[in-house]
């Protein structure tokens, strides 16, 4: 365990020996946390500048927003209500994906191919009912703080060159950068990283036969996978990174990914670098069109972000339940 406040750079993490390299396995003082443990009590109570003028954004979409959606297995949920006297009235859900719209991935919806899951703990300790590496633990203390978003959908209209989404565009690590810098935007250790796209909107407005064409793709627009990019991430200390996106990167996983063959089961993509090996969650599917355009005119680009999952015993992801107060 390291000192708190202290952190090996990413550079640092790759020269650990053994299954230890490039993890930040043993690190956190709270291992089922990962890297929301950036977000210290003093970042917390400094988040509070980031409400100005209370207004409230939600952003989840409904349960059953994305149907059909990109994934092949998750279905929208199934909605009964039904009443034992005149008076009474009560409801369940039935097929409920946990994570079939806005989500919050766990730690344990990703094994690393090549060393397991995060911090070591046996796949045996992975099911049902046990709690290793479950949501509950963001459930039960819940990840709130300051939020920052990178409105990439906003700077590529501005230069004129919208994001190509029905090509599934994969989002390089400079693009990131230069919106920030066209946003003046900087950010602090334990920040949560929100990256608007306009995907979601755009997904959702297509007619049911051009959404399922794109899912048959398997095309979707998201942060293109390097080495670089998990570095960045992880020395800026991001406590989450969440995006308007299917799944937060780029779908298939660029050509040149560096995680071909340690994600061969993932062809490439970079989830199971960030959950697997430094405890980073990823939030999907959030709603965060409202939320941009409002930041977008008030030039205002941070906000106090909580994240509350269902409080499930080793689940391994949940609704996102996230709201943004400025």
């Amino acid at each position: 365990m390291t000192v708190p406040g202290t952190f090996p750079t990413f550079a640092e993490l790759l020269a650990r020996e053994g299954n230890l390299a490039g993890t930040s396995w043993g690190l956190f003082p709270e291992p089922g946390r990962g890297t929301p443990s950036f977000i210290t009590p003093a970042a917390l109570l400094e988040a509070r500048n980031s409400i100005r003028s209370g207004t409230v954004f939600g952003l989840d979409y409904p349960a059953d927003a994305f149907d059909p959606g990109m994934s092949l297995k998750r279905s929208a949920p199934r909605h009964t209500i039904y009443s034992s006297h005149p008076a009474h009235r009560d409801d369940y859900l039935d097929g409920y994906y946990l994570q079939g719209s806005t989500q919050i991935d766990g730690l344990r919806h990703r094994r690393a191919d090549d060393v397991g899951f995060y911090d070591g703990v046996p796949d045996h300790r992975i099911t049902e009912g046990t709690p290793d590496l479950g949501i509950q633990e963001w459930a039960e203390h819940p990840i709130a703080g300051r939020g920052v978003l990178v409105d990439l959908d906003g700077f590529r209209n501005s230069v004129g060159e919208p994001i190509d989404h029905a090509g599934g565009e994969p989002l390089g690590l400079d693009l990131l950068q230069a919106a920030m810098e066209s946003q003046s935007l900087t950010t602090r250790p334990g920040d949560i990283l929100l990256l608007h796209t306009g995907w979601c909107e755009w997904f959702l407005a297509l007619d049911p036969e051009e959404k399922q064409r794109l899912r048959e793709s398997r095309k979707a627009t998201g942060v293109a996978q390097s080495q670089e990019f998990v570095a960045w991430a992880w020395d800026s200390r991001f406590a989450v990174i969440a995006a308007d996106t299917f799944a937060v990167e780029c779908l298939p996983a660029v050509p040149d990914s560096p995680y071909r063959e340690s994600a061969f089961n993932d062809h490439g993509m970079m989830h199971q670098q960030l959950l697997a090996k430094l405890g980073m969650p990823l939030g999907e599917l959030w709603r965060l069109g409202p939320l941009a355009r409002h930041m977008r005119s008030t030039a205002t680009w941070d906000a106090f972000i909580s994240i509350k999952p269902l409080n499930i015993t080793g689940g391994t992801g949940s609704p996102a339940n996230a709201t943004a107060i400025m």
